[in-house]
């Protein structure tokens, strides 16, 4: 999937909104994530077992919701055409401003529902034709690349293969440092910026789709 300068770019930046988002709703939730669905098995795990059925329905609720989202956006992508990318960053940028929107009116559990939806929804933009695609809202198998490729160009293989990787990796934390500072000081209201930052990938995406039409 990282085999262009483009496709790095994109998958950084979406990568480091994808953080933003996260670092939002870990604060908020106060533990729980929503993009990063191994992290609330885990917990879903552990709740049950400490027989903690509020934890443990929360847990389950953000990943069905995220199932759902990577749904939907499997579907924009399969059906949406030479402008599939754009329509879902667009979608995403709509569903991150309601979220927002929301949350400006106390509807703080439905806006992390949503947020949920549309990190799900992310995980489709590079999605590849009947199959699945580079997860973008977490970043265990981008470091388990690092690894595996920096013996292979210790064997005569490509000599900086693995670091696109590394980058998706930091664009993440990177993203979730700054979401964690902006929800200290804006609380929900802070995912405007993502809104706004998904809505700006999204135009650009759609300017190049037009001009290569």
């Amino acid at each position: 999937m990282l085999t262009s300068k483009r496709n790095v770019a994109l998958a950084c930046a979406l990568s480091a909104l994808a953080g933003y988002v996260d670092g939002i709703g870990f604060i908020h939730l106060g533990g729980l994530f929503v993009s990063f669905m191994s992290g609330n098995s885990t917990r879903l795990g552990v709740s049950i077992a400490e027989l903690d059925w509020k934890a443990a329905l929360e847990a389950i609720g953000l990943i069905v919701v995220f199932v759902f989202g990577a749904a939907c956006g499997s579907v924009i992508v399969l059906g949406g055409g030479d402008r599939r990318t754009a329509w879902l960053l667009l979608t995403e940028a709509a569903l991150l401003a309601a979220a927002a929107l929301l949350s400006s009116f106390g509807l703080h559990g439905v806006a992390v529902g949503i947020l949920a939806l549309a990190m799900g929804l992310e995980n489709s933009v590079f999605q590849v034709q009947g199959g699945a695609g580079l997860g973008l809202t977490y970043v265990t198998g981008a470091l388990v690349k690092v690894g595996q490729l920096i013996v292979v160009a210790f064997r005569g293989g490509g000599r900086w293969e693995w670091l696109p990787n590394l980058v998706l990796w930091a664009s993440l934390v990177i993203g979730s440092i700054a979401g964690a500072l902006a929800y200290r000081r804006m609380g929900l209201e802070a995912v405007w910026f993502a809104a706004t930052a998904a809505l700006l990938l999204g135009a650009i995406t759609a300017t190049r789709s037009w001009r290569t039409a």
